[in-house]
């Protein structure tokens, strides 16, 4: 199923508070709370709040870097969290967690794994970025133009 934009957004049936877009889908998608449909296993986007974050990669953390590895095998792979950074360096008031920890977490993981992170400054803002991540590389891939090591 597609939209006008060429592609259908699937939202993961489990996830907790799920962005709104025309026309998408739910399933159980392998990795990721964001994909496309088709390409379930090629492109994901896991969504974060910004206590949610701090969970993960605090108590959470074997649960998420699993995930991160699961996502390791993706053509493309984002973890946006609906934070800024300077607001992310302001840790939630449960968690004991130092920022830095948090932020060299996530910058280790991402080099590690592959997995790009964006801090996008808002829930609004995470959702317009979580569907152009999916659109562009929707697009790319469509024009053959994605580099080497994401995809055909």
């Amino acid at each position: 199923m597609a939209t006008r934009s060429g592609f259908t957004i699937v939202i993961d049936s489990r996830e907790q508070k799920p962005y709104r877009f025309r026309g998408a889908l739910k399933a159980a998608l392998p990795a990721g709370d964001y994909s496309a449909a088709g390409l379930e296993r090629r492109v994901a986007v896991e969504r974060k709040t910004h206590a949610d974050c701090y969970s993960s990669v605090g108590a959470g953390r074997k649960r998420f870097e699993k995930e991160m590895k699961r996502l390791a095998a993706y053509d493309y792979a984002a973890i946006v969290i609906e934070a800024g950074l300077a607001d992310f360096l302001r840790p939630p008031a449960h968690s004991r967690l130092h920022p830095h920890a948090a932020v060299n977490t996530l910058v280790s993981w991402s080099v590690k794994y592959g997995v790009h992170v964006f801090f996008a400054g808002s829930r609004r803002l995470a959702r317009g970025l979580t569907y152009r991540i999916i659109e562009k590389f929707c697009k790319h891939r469509a024009a053959g133009t994605l580099a080497a090591g994401n995809g055909p």
